[in-house]
């Protein structure tokens, strides 16, 4: 143990030394030196070994523990948490289990122990928001060698050979950090061989572990994990950033990194002394008003005077600083008037609240050129430019309601030209809702072969019988 403590101190004096940071990929390399026990007894195994876990912290009556530093490591941090490490240790085997009926500890002569294992860690501390406290878990493989003994001689006879055998090894473990690269680290290890003449077992370790191979890329003496820079020398008040100006603000944050300037500008100055930063004021030379960005509006209405077309007449900015006309004189202004050349009322956004009869004439023309096959209530492809003309019509009247009428020819029965008129309509509906006309807006109703618009005895008659009309609701 004196061996151990002169090896901590070791550690500790690198500590103060260095100035490194936990293992990370600017931190990547770690050695650990420690005490290691080797447990032979709850792996499941005939009497004198036990049942699995039995006794598992029976240090006293199951672990051979050699006085001295007897474990040796080295790993590499790969990327997310993960680490790869190769351990080598030695020990004395002496205890060999339990014997039952007695319960004392069976006892076997100096049995020497040799391990190389490797093992992928994977550390918990960064899911669990933990800092000095590290829990890992690791998987691994190695090879252990085990000289043969009264329980274990698979030669048979009184061969004392070192037998060699391979083993799969799972771990718990736990580090605490007593510094940034410094920790005491405690880990446990089933180590099971499928091999008969290998010897199944569980290794426990205490030792140190020290972090160090951390990086200074830009040479200002502040490692690159610390450093919000560290591809440009800065100063450590700025966590490794420059300062290019001078101006007490680190150049990432000064939005004027080559000019000195003030905090309150984010580094920038103000050269017209209108309170509007440099880089924020349009008009840097002139005094102005900050909601047009440092530039002076002489009217007042919002809009700088260097883009206001009409720079001393108080206007909109959406028409280029100018008053906004009213075209057709119905008091609704012509940016918000959705009929700027037809005269409405303000109730109705400058559109009339109803069609006139013009109007009304218009839609019924337009209807009657939706004409379907006989017996058929397809949409025909050549309609959509005459329902889009429809669709624009009801769109000038958002507060008037309109029926859709289906129409037949007599070519069916009564009945079945009823029903095929009613699907009529209703097709014609789908299309002006699909095209934004509001659904409340709109009623459907069927008439049939009983309201021609012309003679059913001719072809052509027929044709313009199977239509649709649409009418200005009542």
């Amino acid at each position: 143990m004196k061996n151990f403590k002169s090896l901590a101190l070791t550690f500790m004096l690198i500590t103060f030394v260095t100035n490194v940071n936990a293992q990370t990929e600017d931190n990547p390399w770690q050695i650990s030196i420690g005490i290691n026990a080797v447990d032979v007894y709850p792996v499941g195994e005939p009497s004198p070994q036990g049942e699995l876990f039995d006794e598992f912290f029976n240090a006293t009556g199951h672990w051979n523990i050699y006085p001295s530093i007897t474990s040796f490591g080295f790993s590499k941090y790969l990327d997310d948490n993960f680490s790869f490490g190769i351990t080598g240790s030695f020990n004395v085997i002496e205890k060999w289990g339990s014997n039952y009926a007695t319960n004392e500890t069976v006892k076997v002569s100096e049995l020497n122990y040799y391990a190389l294992d490797g093992v992928v860690k994977y550390s918990l501390s960064e899911i669990l928001g933990l800092d000095k406290i590290e829990p890992f878990v690791g998987l691994g493989g190695g090879y252990s060698w085990l000289q043969e003994g009264p329980y274990n001689n698979n030669a048979g006879g009184d061969s004392d050979a070192n037998i060699g055998f391979a083993t799969a090894n799972g771990t718990l473990g736990l580090s605490y950090w007593l510094s940034d690269n410094l920790g005491l680290t405690y880990q446990s290890s089933y180590k099971h061989t499928f091999q008969d003449y290998g010897t199944t077992h569980f290794q426990h370790s205490l030792g140190l572990s020290l972090n160090f191979g951390g990086t200074d890329t830009d040479g200002d003496g502040i490692y690159d994990k610390k450093d919000a820079c560290p591809e440009v020398p800065g100063l450590e008040e700025f966590n490794g950033c420059p300062d290019t100006d001078g101006d007490g603000i680190q150049d990432s944050e000064d939005a004027c990194p080559d000019v000195a300037g003030l905090a309150e500008f984010n580094g920038c100055p103000d050269t017209d002394g209108d309170g509007i930063s440099d880089n924020k004021d349009n008009c840097p030379d002139v005094a102005g008003v900050a909601a047009l960005n440092g530039c002076p509006d002489a009217d007042n209405d919002g809009v700088a005077d260097a883009d206001d077309k009409c720079p001393t007449v108080a206007g909109d900015a959406a028409n280029g600083g100018c008053p906004w006309p009213d075209t057709d004189g119905d008091s609704v202004l012509d940016k918000d008037d959705k009929c700027p050349n037809k005269a409405g009322t303000v109730a109705n956004n400058g559109c009339p609240e109803t069609p006139n009869e013009e109007v009304q004439a218009q839609l019924t023309s337009y209807a009657r050129t939706i004409n379907f096959d006989t017996g058929k209530s397809n949409i025909k492809e050549a309609a959509n430019e005459t329902l889009q003309a429809i669709v624009a019509i009801l769109k000038e009247y958002p507060k008037a309601n309109f029926v859709v009428e289906g129409h037949t020819d007599s070519t069916a029965s009564e009945k079945f030209n009823q029903k095929l008129s009613e699907v009529r309509a209703a097709k014609v509906v789908s299309y002006l809702t699909a095209n934004g006309v509001d659904a409340s807006r709109l009623t459907s109703v069927g008439y049939g072969e009983t309201t021609p618009i012309a003679s059913n005895n001719t072809k052509s008659g027929r044709a313009t019988n199977r239509r649709v009309e649409v009418k200005l609701a009542n």
